[in-house]
């Protein structure tokens, strides 16, 4: 009645008197619904007829917070602590004053002193676990939020930062113990299910982990949290079809999802039944055209199928999204070498490495394909390169052999050959698979021999 009666006297321009509790509760009231400038109009009208109000002030102090007016607050509040010395909303808003400011210390000894002060501590024990949890000193933290759990066990916002606070100090057992007794306490809370197969699922404990999470799906039949972490549970016991109907539940229960259709996918993937699994890929990006793994599931499949031009299509996807995943990159060069367009699998491969996946493959893929271009010296580069990461590597040394000797650079050759013999005789198969004119030379060949034989 009095929220429509302020309204009302807006419009008009009128003024209506209104005690202080009816201010205080339309201030609030705004203030919950995210209607700020209404209260703010709210307070000045109501400290116009009551400016000796301390609640009203400090609702002026909490706009002014809002608004980031920080120093306005900062000396409201001086004001208002010299009125009231023991209020405890006074240090609370210090302490956000001070938590705002980056400065979490000094937030904490504001709200410690607010705790003396408070009969009604839980608020001020979550604003301190908030705190400690800026400053990663999760152990405090933790026993702030689980006080106000002992006094409100249905508090679930607790319940889900003490559950974080484990899992940062990575605690898992002990988060167990923890909520094992907050469900003896709390049977029939989904949330601490849930929570607690999370945690048996983190350990690998996948049985513990279904278990749990059909407790928690059994309790609430609308779960969304539950039925996703049951179907990845199944996934990892190998029941893939079943993962497939849990995940396929939440697709009913709530708008479709992008990550659902895609781990519907995989399990039909796990199946072989490869249909399914570009079907429900495909719906995947239809939901979220930007989710590449989406795209690169498809090369993959399409790559594996031997159909090189649909893999072409859909690594282009994936790397218009992120260009600069070196998988993505190599999986383009593998493409294109398929699609036998080498100049652009070479840019594929440059790609990869400089994007950091500097795996020996990829240095050996590229000196490889520019050998078929007859780009020998970039060849030989890309071997150097490779060699100042991999030392001693008789991958390296018969491909540089080779190399040295089609430039007729025999002296070249010869060392390089006699270095990858010392390091593994049998692998000079590969000078007769890639550079078959110097596996055939006269001289190579009584060198290999030689040393075959100085090896027996």
């Amino acid at each position: 009645m009095s929220l429509l009666k302020f309204e009302s006297m807006l419009k008009t321009n009128a003024v209506y008197f209104f005690d202080l509790v009816e201010f205080e509760e339309i201030v609030i009231h705004y203030l919950d619904v995210g209607k700020h400038s209404l209260a703010k109009k709210a307070v000045k009208l109501g400290l116009e007829q009551h400016p000796e109000s301390v609640d009203l002030k400090l609702l002026q102090v909490e706009l002014f917070i809002f608004e980031n007016d920080l120093e306005k607050a900062s000396k409201l509040l001086q004001k208002i602590e010299r009125l009231v010395p023991n209020n405890e909303e006074v240090f609370i808003q210090k302490g956000t004053i001070q938590s705002k400011l980056g400065k979490h210390k000094n937030a904490i000894c504001c709200l410690e002193k607010a705790l003396l002060l408070s009969d009604d501590k839980l608020d001020v024990w979550s604003l301190l676990g908030m705190e400690y949890l800026y400053l990663d000193d999760f152990e405090n933290a933790r026993l702030n939020f689980a006080k106000c759990i002992d006094v409100d066990y249905e508090d679930y916002s607790a319940l889900y930062n003490i559950v974080y606070c484990f899992d940062m100090q990575e605690n898992h057992e002990q988060a167990i113990t923890f909520l094992t007794h907050y469900i003896d306490r709390n049977p029939y809370c989904e949330v601490a299910w849930h929570q607690i197969g999370r945690q048996y699922f983190v350990l690998n404990k996948f049985k513990k982990a279904l278990k749990a999470f059909d407790y928690a799906v059994l309790i609430d039949e609308h779960f969304i949290g539950g039925y996703l972490e049951k179907a990845k549970t199944l996934e990892e016991l190998g029941e893939y079809q079943e993962a497939i109907e849990n995940y396929l539940i939440t697709i009913e229960l709530d708008d479709p999802t992008a990550f659902a259709y895609v781990r519907v996918g995989e399990c039909y993937e796990q199946l072989q039944n490869y249909e399914a699994a570009i079907s429900y890929y495909k719906k995947a990006v239809h939901e979220d055209p930007l989710l590449d793994r989406a795209w690169i599931l498809l090369t993959n499949l399409y790559f594996n199928d031997q159909n090189y031009e649909k893999a072409s299509y859909f690594i282009t996807k994936a790397l218009k999204i992120d260009e600069n995943n070196p998988l993505y990159w190599k999986r383009y060069s593998e493409i294109k070498v398929k699609l036998n367009f080498y100049e652009e699998a070479v840019n594929g491969l440059e790609n990869c490495l400089d994007l950091g996946d500097e795996k020996l493959e990829n240095y050996i893929a590229l000196a490889d394909v520019l050998s078929f271009l007859g780009e020998y010296d970039k060849a030989i580069h890309a071997m150097f390169r490779a060699q100042k990461k991999y030392k001693n590597f008789a991958e390296i040394e018969y491909r540089l052999s080779g190399l040295f000797f089609i430039l007729n650079k025999a002296n070249y050759g010869f060392n390089h050959l006699i270095v990858a013999m010392q390091l593994d005789f049998e692998y000079h198969i590969i000078l007769n698979e890639l550079y078959p004119t110097v596996f055939d030379d006269k001289k190579v060949q009584k060198l290999l021999a030689d040393y075959k034989k100085a090896l027996e």
